[in-house]
């Protein structure tokens, strides 16, 4: 009787290899963008994803000034903050908060869809984002990620 057993492996936190990955925001949809970024973020790209492991990757993102709104959005899309105060409540449009300060805009998308524990705070740890089109992190050798 040859009885062969299949375990499901489960990534351990100090077997995980992290990887770097360089994404080129410009032109790009900033939903689907930010979905995609979130996945790797996540590690869900990888045959050795675990939910309770942090195995995602490290990505950088470059041009995020130069993301795309589809639709309305840019007008109609608020950002709202809350400092704690009576009348601390405060909202900018999309269009207003790409203007000034365009990481914040990738940061807080990705951020949303990343899970809300002490897992996800360090997932998010885990995101550069930059303005322009250089980065001082190539001393990681970051690969190109094409989605």
């Amino acid at each position: 009787m040859n009885t062969l057993s299949y375990k499901t492996q489960s990534a351990k936190k100090e077997e995980v290899e992290h990887k770097w990955y360089v994404v080129d925001a410009e032109g790009q949809v900033a939903g689907r963008l930010f979905t995609r970024i979130a996945h790797v973020l996540r590690g869900k790209h990888k045959p050795s994803f675990t939910p309770h492991v942090d195995c995602g990757d490290y990505i950088i993102v470059l041009n995020a000034g130069k993301i795309r709104f589809t639709g309305n959005k840019l007008a109609q899309k608020e950002y709202q903050t809350y400092s704690g105060y009576p009348g601390g409540q405060k909202s900018r449009t999309a269009k207003q908060l790409l203007d000034t300060r365009p990481v914040r805009v990738i940061e807080l998308g990705v951020k949303g869809m990343l899970p809300k524990t002490r897992l996800g705070r360090q997932m998010i740890k885990k995101l550069f984002v930059y303005e322009g089109a250089e980065h001082p992190h190539e001393a990681q050798k970051p690969e190109p990620f094409n989605f």
